[in-house]
């Protein structure tokens, strides 16, 4: 096997294209981890389950935007180091990362864990739902290792132009996720902590298979000298590449909170129904979201190869392949958009 894809030889339409088919299989899955939680919740329990999983939502984001984006740096700078088949420093790269992902990870579970409940007081979270959104939102924070984790091995694994790992793995994964929601709700009656502790398991296994994976993938780029752990200037590049993208997810979710706010306030039953939305929704904007990476990934090769002739060329690639994504979507929601939310709620 090789250990890695060249994204800077070929067709750049039709390797983009290629490239970023598993990593929107990888998104539909990557999805299905908190729409499994939901349809559980909202099938095996209440809509007041429903209410409380979607409510902690809004603030796991915040979480997600910093795994999301220290992925994004870490990949960007690895592709371009690829492309330019520096190794070595390739290498010190991918060992810088995680080491500043693990601390920024530390601090955020420091910061979480004891201000659980405040948070959730700060948006008006109905008290009907306050125990178990608490509880959800607590196991999710014990598994940000994972999710930090996870996050910057598929960054590294995209940076080498491999989609697929990633994605087999996610694959078996959510799926094993959503036949755990259904066992520890619906057999072993653990309520809405159940789907978190499901989804906590299944993602700690994919998390440690891709980083086993990722290790063996790794020492296949052969160098001359054991490259150093860290770089305090590898470092900075990945910081110039992650902190906008988290920075800009961070924005958007706390306008999401404050939105989550206004609507704790009209009570669980409209809070239930809102989180059925966001979740399509946000189906929506993380598809779009895989295309950007793909392109990110691609451009970044292309650069370390000095081969910016391809750049454009991708970048329409990409356009179109948004449209091509974009109006499918429109079209779903508009004229099935009850039907889907019924696939929460029995009573929309």
């Amino acid at each position: 096997m090789e250990p890695g894809k060249d994204l800077t030889v070929g067709e750049p339409a039709k390797v983009l294209r290629r490239f970023c088919l598993p990593l929107f299989g990888s998104v539909i899955f990557q999805q299905m981890y908190n729409l499994a939680d939901s349809f559980v919740a909202g099938k095996y329990i209440d809509e007041h389950a429903l209410a409380a999983v979607g409510n902690s939502y809004e603030i796991t984001l915040i979480f997600i935007a910093f795994a999301f984006g220290s992925g994004i740096g870490t990949s960007v700078v690895t592709a371009r180091l690829f492309g330019a088949k520096q190794y070595a420093k390739m290498k010190t790269a991918v060992s810088t990362a995680v080491i500043a992902i693990a601390a920024v990870c530390a601090v955020l579970m420091m910061l979480g864990l004891p201000l659980n409940r405040p948070l959730l007081r700060l948006i008006h979270t109905p008290e009907n739902i306050f125990a178990d959104s608490a509880a959800y939102l607590m196991i999710y924070i014990l598994s940000l290792p994972f999710v930090f984790l996870y996050n910057a091995a598929n960054g590294i694994f995209s940076a080498i132009g491999d989609s697929r790992t990633p994605f087999r793995f996610l694959a078996a994964s959510s799926t094993a996720n959503v036949a755990m929601d259904i066992l520890f709700v619906r057999y072993f009656h653990m309520g809405v902590p159940g789907t978190a502790w499901a989804t906590l398991l299944c993602q700690g296994v994919s998390c440690i298979l891709s980083l086993c994976f990722l290790l063996h993938r790794l020492r296949a780029f052969q160098t001359p000298n054991r490259p150093p752990l860290f770089s305090f200037s590898l470092l900075r590049q990945i910081a110039v590449i992650a902190i906008p993208s988290i920075l800009q997810q961070s924005f958007i979710s706390v306008g999401n909170i404050v939105i989550q706010r206004v609507i704790n306030d009209f009570g669980s039953g409209v809070v239930a129904g809102y989180s059925a939305a966001v979740k399509l929704n946000n189906l929506v904007i993380t598809s779009l979201t895989t295309i950007g990476n793909g392109v990110s990934n691609f451009t970044a090769q292309n650069l370390g190869a000095c081969k910016r002739e391809r750049v454009p060329a991708g970048h329409m690639a990409a356009c179109k392949m948004v449209w091509c994504m974009m109006i499918p979507f429109m079209l779903l929601y508009f004229y099935a958009g009850e039907y889907l939310v019924r696939f929460f709620l029995d009573a929309p």
